[in-house]
């Protein structure tokens, strides 16, 4: 099915690199190798702005410096789809979603994002609501690590704070709230 996708002669699919549909030169391949990037022959998708990237039909599996000349334009059907949530316009894997859920310890929404290569982002057209650094420098030193107190915690996907015991999560966009702990 991915070969009907993008016009990439199957002479060529063999022993081509291939990112977002377009083929990338030997010449770039080999630059990518000699920074320290084992690149097998293969389909992938590269975000310009965040520097992820990742398989045709798959996860994020690394970030490369934002800006490279990688193929042509992100599609947003890149990594399957199917969860509605998108970053930087396209739509994100399961596994990512799943990830951010644990991340965050929130639902992910199905919303359309903007993301640096920083990890700092937010909704399509609006401020900066989330950083994916801080978040998981907050994971690792909260509840499950000593059961520590932890205060309000605002990210894109609603608040979340609790004593180590006791915890809750507000989500704006619908007004729900939940509570949880012992």
């Amino acid at each position: 099915m991915l070969n009907t996708l993008f016009a990439v002669p199957a002479s060529a699919q063999a022993q081509a690199v291939i990112f977002n549909g377009a083929l990338l030169p030997p010449a770039a391949v080999a630059q990518l190798q000699a920074a320290g990037m084992p690149l097998p022959a293969g389909r992938y998708w590269y975000d310009a702005v965040s520097g992820w990237w990742g398989q045709q039909g798959g996860p994020a599996v690394g970030q490369l410096p934002p800006g490279l000349p990688l193929g042509g334009p992100l599609r947003a059907d890149a990594s399957g789809g199917g969860t509605g949530t998108f970053i930087n316009g396209r739509e994100l894997h399961p596994v990512e979603v799943q990830q951010l859920t644990m991340l965050f310890n929130a639902p992910v929404p199905r919303l359309r994002f903007w993301m640096n290569a920083q990890g700092i982002g937010g909704p399509e057209g609006g401020p900066a609501t989330f950083s994916l650094t801080a978040a998981a420098q907050a994971r690792g030193q909260g509840p499950g690590r000593g059961h520590a107190a932890t205060g309000p915690r605002h990210s894109l996907f609603g608040t979340t704070g609790g004593d180590g015991n006791d915890g809750y999560y507000y989500d704006p966009s619908t007004g729900a709230n939940v509570m949880f702990g012992n």
